[in-house]
């Protein structure tokens, strides 16, 4: 037990060392432009097909499951209300962040550990290229940009996803959808969805990329550096999230 505790605690403090190396290589000159653009890419263009069928099932789901308990009161007309704010406040952010843990955190979890325990970062090393300020930097600054560009776009695809769910047992006009969409908005249910992906994303990459650069032990690091990154990247992104629940409140109650 005091084993497993003191090994949870050392591997924040990596964690965090890690962190702090990532905003002092951040500053300095030299940045890789075209590494940080094809990153971009990859995590954010070829994970729009997984995010537009989650997107699109979640918005679908929530309004068929939520329409009989609204029909039940008479209020229908607040299902698109209902639907957008649950998207946008919460399980869009979360399901999307998720999604990209499982999928973005893992690959370049097992990635950078490949390049690792085939000393190919050694190499680099050698060659006189900083491997952390190539790899590390360039991966993480692209998740903590892409991860918000991709729930936004999870938003637009659940919100759409709602109006097909609600139109499966009524006729209900497009426009006459979206005006109670952003009638029930407000910025204060926007901005603060939007700023905690910001740190999803950050996290999301930073563990990645912290498993792959301390992968050892051979090949078999290379599975374990994956798995330990899906399961710390999405343990993150719940407790980030609680974070944030809190703090918005709190700011409410002021």
């Amino acid at each position: 037990m005091e084993s497993s505790i003191k090994r949870s605690f050392t591997t924040v403090g990596n964690i965090a060392e890690f962190a702090g190396r990532f905003f002092k290589e951040i500053f300095k000159p030299g940045f890789e432009f075209k590494e940080f653009t094809r990153q971009c890419f990859v995590i954010g263009y070829q994970s729009l097909p997984l995010v537009t069928i989650t997107g699109f099932i979640m918005g679908l789901v929530l309004t068929i499951q939520s329409r009989p308990a609204m029909a039940r009161f008479g209020a229908e007309s607040l299902i698109p209300g209902m639907v957008s704010l649950s998207l946008i406040r919460e399980i869009a952010p979360v399901i999307t962040a998720l999604i990209c843990a499982g999928r973005v955190s893992s690959g370049i979890g097992a990635e950078l550990g490949s390049m690792k325990v085939t000393e190919q970062i050694d190499a680099m090393e050698v060659s006189a290229i900083n491997p952390y300020r190539y790899l590390a930097v360039t991966r993480t600054m692209a998740t903590t940009l892409m991860i918000p560009v991709l729930v936004i776009y999870a938003d637009l695809i659940g919100i759409l996803g709602g109006f097909i769910g609600i139109n499966m047992h009524s006729q209900n006009n497009i426009q006459h959808y979206f005006s109670h969409v952003f009638e029930s908005l407000e910025y204060v249910d926007i901005i603060p969805a939007m700023i905690k992906t910001f740190f999803f994303g950050f996290f999301i990459g930073l563990i990645g990329c912290y498993q792959g650069f301390n992968a050892s032990g051979g090949t078999r690091s290379v599975g374990r550096a994956a798995n330990s990154s899906v399961v710390l990247a999405s343990l993150m992104i719940f407790i980030l999230d609680l974070i944030a629940v809190q703090m918005t409140d709190l700011f409410f109650e002021l």
